[in-house]
């Protein structure tokens, strides 16, 4: 599918950007056949503004380029959806998003993610969690295992409700053993997105 530009009266397309990594709507702008061919050229996002049809790379002024990661349009060419990776504050009030939104997923791995990073951060003396840490990567790993053999015996019987409990306790110890390591949950996503394709 191609945009049809000549379905608006000033040549102009609604642009919708997306992270491309959290999916979070970042803003919304407009595009001419020049900016939407700059966007795909360059890597980077280019918008069209003004009365007299301006030509602006976004972020071009702070460093706060969006990197383009796809470009898709709609069924019938008349938008354009744009998945980029935001190199910083997204709009002019410097904030995640123009919608006042956090730019995260809604994803409770990603909370446990951030937590473990604080935790190992900032150890706090009353946290299981900093416990286990700061006895290092062999027994993160020891208690993954027992965890793992665990939900592997829950897997065999009837009760759903263990299984879920060991399963957390699973995902729990895995989610230490990335923030230990310092591998983050996006690259391990992003492995299992390229397997996807």
């Amino acid at each position: 599918m191609k945009i049809d530009f000549s379905k608006h009266r000033d040549g102009l397309v609604p642009a919708i950007i997306q992270d491309a990594s959290t999916q979070r709507v970042l803003m919304h702008g407009f595009m001419n056949r020049k900016a939407l061919r700059r966007t795909k050229r360059d890597g980077k996002v280019v918008f069209c503004t003004g009365k007299k049809n301006k030509i602006v790379v976004l972020g071009e002024s702070t460093g706060d380029y969006f990197s383009v990661e796809d470009v898709l349009f709609d069924h019938v060419g008349s938008a354009v959806l744009i998945k980029a990776k935001p190199n910083g504050k997204v709009c002019k009030r410097r904030v995640k998003t123009c919608f006042n939104e956090k730019n995260e997923r809604d994803n409770a791995l990603v909370e446990l993610e951030g937590f473990a990073e604080a935790r190992k951060k900032k150890p706090s003396k009353s946290s299981p969690t900093s416990k286990i840490q700061q006895r290092g990567m062999n027994q993160i790993a020891k208690k993954l295992g027992e965890e793992a053999v665990e939900l592997v015996i829950e897997a065999r019987d009837a009760d759903d409700e263990n299984f879920k409990l060991e399963a957390a306790d699973v995902l729990y110890y895995f989610m230490l053993m990335m923030v230990q390591r310092g591998i983050k949950l996006e690259e391990v996503l992003e492995v299992l997105g390229n397997r996807r394709r």
